[in-house]
């Protein structure tokens, strides 16, 4: 763990100050490290970084300059707002590349969020909207990329894709990323995709689904599907996903613009609940082999970026609840959050929950301080 917070606190030191030489009392640095420090601990805003860093002053100075003390909410807040958030975004991306160099095999799903209390309908704000990769089976964001006022999620996935290693590893999105042109820059980066088909995307759409019924109703004769079948059993639900996968055909004309195509996949879900019975019918195409189980496999744990992350930043750090709306500042707090949750998952010492391990760096700050691997200033 120490070698993380190393790297860490390396490119977190990188990062440029946007400020005019010589009219600062407080170095970047500084403050950008008290700031994450007080998020592991549960702060929440400008006042309780400032209000933690008081708390903690005579600790702090052991590890960082403190040249005029503990900055004020007003200077923390000007800093994070004058603070270029692609910047941060890119040595974000470059930390995590060293901790997770090797994704072969793995599943990186990409989704996005929106931070709600960053919007304000009286003032025409909108929400700040996020589109994060995830490693699910690590449980760590990769890079994020926030979408702009007049753009969408497909821009925002078109720019994150090229922050990411994507060699040998399998990449899930939502329809919304049902894109040629993604899924070209996924294949040309040396991953797969599995991308979910709807109504976006009608002629395909269609045609799978018509391309399934045909097969189905001629018993798949002349055809060899892959199927593979889970099932899930807890809190009174009982939960069946069948995924059958056949050989993309090479005559359907709607597949002719998708790079490498291999695979059309249906994906049935029942769910039962006493005498409730719901079912879901997906489709997607991927370039993976016509291989079921690991196609499902991966179908799942797409869903991990939702459970394992989304919720908790608005469970754990209550993300939905911040109601910082500048948009410079909102997107830099958020990646503090995303620091902070990857610094977590990242410490295996402990098997507490997430919520267990931020409350224990706030009953003790020396927790913090080894999870960042902070070195006394006479070292530095």
């Amino acid at each position: 763990m120490a070698s993380e917070g190393k790297r860490l606190l390396d490119f977190v030191i990188g990062i440029h100050d946007p400020r005019i030489v010589g009219r600062t009392d407080h170095d970047l640095v500084d403050i950008l490290v008290l700031a994450l420090c007080a998020v592991m601990a549960g702060a929440e805003g400008w006042d309780d970084i400032e209000d933690w860093g008081i708390e903690n002053e005579a600790m702090l100075r052991r590890y960082l300059r403190l040249r005029n003390g503990i900055a004020g909410h007003d200077t923390i807040r000007r800093v994070f707002e004058v603070l270029e958030p692609k910047e941060v975004e890119m040595r974000f991306a470059d930390w995590v590349s060293h901790i997770c160099p090797a994704l072969e095999g793995r599943v990186i799903a990409i989704d996005g969020k929106s931070v709600r209390g960053s919007g304000s309908v009286a003032r025409g704000v909108k929400a700040l909207h996020l589109v994060s990769a995830y490693a699910t089976e690590v449980g760590v964001m990769l890079a994020q990329q926030r979408c702009e006022e007049k753009s969408n999620e497909i821009t925002a996935i078109k720019a994150l894709l090229p922050c990411l290693a994507l060699k040998g590893a399998i990449v899930t999105i939502d329809a919304m990323g049902c894109q040629t042109a993604i899924a070209q820059t996924i294949v040309t980066q040396g991953g797969d995709y599995l991308l979910s088909v709807k109504d976006n995307q009608p002629k395909l759409h269609e045609a799978i689904q018509e391309y399934f019924a045909i097969a189905e109703a001629e018993g798949f004769r002349h055809l060899q599907p892959d199927v593979s079948q889970t099932m899930d059993k807890g809190h009174g639900r009982l939960e069946t996903r069948r995924c059958t996968v056949v050989a993309a055909p090479a005559y359907l004309e709607e597949l002719a613009r998708w790079k490498d195509v291999r695979a059309l996949v249906k994906i049935e879900a029942r769910r039962e609940m006493g005498t409730k019975v719901e079912t879901e019918t997906r489709y997607a195409i991927t370039s993976l082999a016509p291989n079921a189980g690991e196609i499902l496999r991966a179908a799942r744990l797409h869903w991990g970026i939702e459970n394992g992350f989304h919720r908790c930043l608005d469970v754990a750090f209550r993300e939905d609840a911040s109601a910082i709306r500048l948009r410079n500042a909102a997107a830099n707090f958020a990646l503090l959050r995303r620091f902070a949750l990857n610094l977590f998952r990242l410490d295996k010492r402990s098997k507490k929950s997430l919520p267990k391990k931020r409350k224990a760096a706030a009953w003790n700050s020396r927790h913090v301080v080894d999870l960042l691997n902070l070195r006394p200033v006479q070292e530095i």
